[in-house]
């Protein structure tokens, strides 16, 4: 049984950065695909990136050019590194192991691994 801790949120100022890690217990990270989802409070869940068995990485729109990606095979975890963050940025962010990348894919699936998510705020 795969278990998911996020860590690395916090508050921060718009234009700074943060490194969100997910580690995992019970299994290997990289025989699956590892995705960062986030959600506001009434508003639609929204894929940030993924990272595939493959290694390819995924972004969304909205963050790429400020966001990398990245796995520790070493550590059995996943990075997110997110720079010159905006206040809609905000968010609960979620990592996610399933079996493939589909950020557009924002429910939860049957097979899916969630973690309980970490808070990231960003003010103006």
């Amino acid at each position: 049984q795969l278990h998911l801790v996020e860590s690395g949120g916090g508050l921060v100022q718009a234009g700074g950065s943060l490194r969100l890690t997910c580690t995992a217990t019970g299994d290997r990270l990289d025989d699956y695909a590892t995705a960062w989802y986030r959600q506001v409070p009434g508003k639609e869940r929204e894929g940030v990136s993924c990272i595939a068995n493959d290694d390819k990485i995924h972004y969304t729109d909205s963050v790429k050019g400020r966001a990398i990606m990245a796995r520790d095979k070493t550590k059995n975890c996943v990075h997110l590194q997110m720079d010159k963050l905006k206040p809609e940025d905000t968010a609960t962010y979620f990592c996610v192991v399933r079996s493939y990348c589909l950020l557009s894919q924002n429910r939860m699936q049957v097979g899916d691994y969630w973690g309980l998510g970490t808070e990231v705020t960003v003010s103006s």
